[in-house]
């Protein structure tokens, strides 16, 4: 019997809300400038606003993963995207600083399922040897989105005002959610899209140091669990690099357009346009690494290589892109250190996700979430202590130095404590 491919068009349904995911919690950066202009608050405000999102995200991206392994991703997601298209409808009807605040707020309680989900998903609908390919072409989804989101944006923002933009943000938010309904399952067995054959292949495991899918276990994590967690070595590394690659991601994410702007005095046109290369290169690296990662697995069989180098090394590069980012005032050098710098960042997502799911397969949704826990609280820092320097300083400088001082201490705390092959097997 040919095995069918179903798997395949799951990983295609998480890169789709993916790309909803990032393009809604994007938009506010290329319109920030109009909505202060519009309803009249500071920098520190706009850095309060912009910040608001990490701190909805952190309090349901742990939660979401606790969510995901008691009722499975196919429930969570569904009432996640409901919820975050409901916040970008608010978004557009803002009148003051505290509507807009809550709205931010809300969109990152009902965004932060979206990952530990995504790597539910992907722990039982693929099989170790496709792992780290499947979650790189569903994260390919975030530096893509914010690749095309900046020129659709700001085209929407030119074309129409910033209101109305968000309400067609928020139609096409709402569009997925049928579809996810309707087309998966928590388990592919019970997909009726997927032969026995494609499930065979799913559970079968390719002998090297890593476990084949578990049956959906739908419980909640006790207390051993979580305490596990928290005391293996790999994973706490895998977390404070994860939190780095966050707060370069929400820098830039949040603070990049406004940069360009105040730095360069580029239009917002133009910082639509100078905002799709970094992203794009981004996009690129991320493709290649995830399936450069599950290649290094099956030839050498090592998760030190195949992950932890990966995640050290792109770190290292990152750091050192930042910094003539933070001396320049030439557009062109600031523009090609930015470029190195997200793409760098951003080169190793889908191994840092891949940690999880090689460690606790079983349980890869709640180590997910204490992972992206940490980045939600990247996502609120980021913005927030950049729009605070940003108000007494005047100036980004201190931000990029921050950040590559950040990303040092990753590499250092990845070559010493992320050793995944004795972990694993001791988890």
């Amino acid at each position: 019997m040919t095995p069918t491919r179903f798997r395949w068009f799951v990983v295609f349904l998480l890169f789709a809300i993916t790309i909803v995911n990032y393009i809604d919690r994007a938009a506010i950066s290329y319109a920030i400038p109009l909505i202060q202009r519009d309803l009249g608050f500071s920098s520190a405000e706009s850095g309060a606003i912009l910040g608001a999102f990490g701190l909805g995200y952190a309090i349901t991206t742990l939660l979401g993963g606790f969510a995901v392994d008691r009722w499975g991703a196919r429930i969570v997601l569904t009432v996640a995207a409901v919820l975050w298209s409901l916040s970008i409808g608010m978004t557009a009807l803002a009148t003051a600083v505290a509507m807009l605040y809550a709205a931010r707020v809300l969109l990152g309680v009902s965004e932060g399922p979206n990952f530990p989900a995504l790597t539910g998903a992907v722990t039982h609908w693929l099989s170790p040897h496709e792992r780290a390919t499947a979650l790189g072409n569903a994260l390919l989804a975030v530096p893509l989105a914010l690749a095309i989101g900046g020129p659709i944006v700001t085209q929407l923002l030119g074309w129409l005002d910033w209101r109305l933009t968000f309400g067609v943000l928020f139609v096409l938010s709402a569009a997925w959610v049928p579809l996810w309904w309707f087309l998966f399952r928590d388990s592919p067995a019970d997909s009726r899209f997927v032969n026995k054959a494609e499930v065979d292949h799913i559970r079968t495991s390719p002998g090297v140091g890593t476990e084949a899918p578990h049956a959906v276990l739908k419980s909640w994590p006790g207390m051993d669990v979580i305490a596990a967690l928290l005391s293996n070595r790999t994973l706490l590394a895998n977390y404070w690099a994860f939190f780095v690659f966050g707060y370069f991601l929400f820098f830039f994410m949040t603070w990049l357009p406004s940069y360009l702007e105040r730095k360069y005095g580029l239009n917002l046109g133009a910082v639509g346009l100078f905002t799709v290369a970094p992203w794009l290169a981004a996009a690129v690296l991320l493709w290649l690494f995830g399936r450069w990662s599950d290649h290094l697995l099956a030839t050498t069989g090592r998760l030190r290589i195949a992950r932890s180098y990966l995640i050290a090394g792109t770190q290292f590069v990152a750091a050192i892109a930042v910094i003539p980012v933070a001396m320049t005032d030439d557009l062109t050098v600031a523009i090609a250190g930015i470029t190195v710098a997200v793409a760098a960042s951003m080169g190793a997502n889908a191994a840092y996700y891949a940690v999880n799911v090689d460690i606790v397969p079983d349980r890869a949704a709640t180590a997910l979430g204490i992972m992206d826990f940490a980045f939600a609280v990247a996502g609120f820092l980021a913005p927030a202590i950049t729009g605070w320097v940003l108000n007494i300083r005047g100036s980004f400088t201190d931000g990029f130095l921050l950040m590559a001082a950040l990303a040092l201490s990753s590499v250092v705390v990845v070559l010493v404590f992320h050793h995944p092959d004795k972990d694993a097997a001791r988890t």
